[in-house]
């Protein structure tokens, strides 16, 4: 176990600031980067449906859907999966807060995806080709995302000595809920900056593929959610922020389990047998989003009874083993 604290040493800093003001209106960076990150992925977007034939003017279209539709469903993935962390709290818009933090990826994915493809289709374009031209783009918009966790410091692992560790503020650790034996330590892994770099890293290898294999639409898009999903097995098994548990483990790791499963199996069949049995397997995975979140808001039901019956006991001591569920 590395030392409680790292006075010494190279680690990364904890941001001084997460925000800035712009005359009366606070500007979160957190939001900001969002913005920045959905910009990029408009524009990556365009040139790569330009590039495939589709209809660039298109993607503004869709992207006032996505845009909301996405922001709405991460948000819902999160008040559902983790109704403990929605802050502030004891006001009637702390669910709607998204600027404190706290969007599911996979929600915002799920709910984007559906409202892309229904825009789409309506205009009578390949939704195949809109998808995999948003794979790679997705990706950087989520790398671009992870460095708001940063500057709202969330989204961190174990205790760690290491160069690269992250420093975080004890304040910030006791905001995370994280379990009262890591609270004495100081600096943490930097899973959001992990996540970054593989974001960066996948969406250079989908680009890759797609100048270089001949792969069948949506297939890029499938090994996106696969992809993106796997690495989540290994993230959930370091972090330590807040989460909803099921069967002794973080509730995103089961997700991320059957996600990449459904995601590989969704690759499979656009690779063999075409649209019906593609559409069969997203239903799969947002199905098995949808099912795993009911689990974790059967025991985010069963805290809240419980917090009812011993009133004496703390948010930390009814989550169990915890600590930020977000992203």
């Amino acid at each position: 176990m590395p030392p409680p604290a790292l006075a010494q040493g190279s680690f990364i800093p904890s941001p001084p600031v997460n925000g800035f003001h712009l005359g009366p209106a606070f500007i979160h960076f957190y939001g900001l980067m969002y913005l920045v990150g959905i910009a990029l992925a408009i524009y990556i977007m365009r040139r790569r449906v330009a590039a495939a034939g589709g209809d660039p003017a298109l993607v503004y279209d869709v992207a006032t859907w996505v845009v909301p539709a996405g922001i709405i469903g991460g948000r819902i993935y999160f008040d559902l999966t983790t109704p403990f962390d929605i802050m502030p709290k004891h006001v009637w818009w702390g669910p709607l807060a998204v600027w404190d933090g706290g969007l599911g990826i996979w929600g915002g994915v799920a709910a984007g995806a559906l409202v892309g493809v229904w825009r789409v289709r309506r205009s009578g374009q390949n939704v195949g080709v809109f998808l995999d031209a948003a794979a790679p783009a997705l990706l950087v918009a989520q790398a671009i995302g992870r460095i708001g966790n940063y500057f709202n410091q969330e989204l961190f692992g174990k205790p760690s000595s290491l160069p690269w560790a992250l420093e975080v503020t004890r304040a910030a650790r006791l905001h995370a809920g994280m379990p009262a034996q890591y609270l004495k330590y100081s600096t943490f892994q930097p899973s959001f900056l992990y996540e970054l770099i593989f974001d960066l890293a996948l969406a250079a290898a989908l680009v890759w593929l797609g100048h270089h294999a001949a792969i069948r639409p949506p297939g890029l898009f499938a090994l996106y959610v696969a992809g993106y999903s796997g690495y989540r097995i290994f993230e959930e098994t370091i972090r330590v922020d807040s989460s909803a548990y099921f069967l002794g483990l973080r509730l995103n790791f089961f997700v991320a389990i059957v996600v990449t499963l459904a995601g590989l199996a969704w690759f499979a069949v656009t690779q063999r047998r075409g649209r019906a049995a593609a559409k069969g397997a997203a239903a799969l995975a947002i199905g098995g989003i949808i099912g795993l979140a009911a689990a974790g808001c059967g025991q985010a039901a069963h805290r809240a009874q419980a917090a009812a019956r011993h009133p004496e006991l703390t948010a930390r001591q009814l989550r169990g083993p915890a600590g930020h569920a977000r992203g």
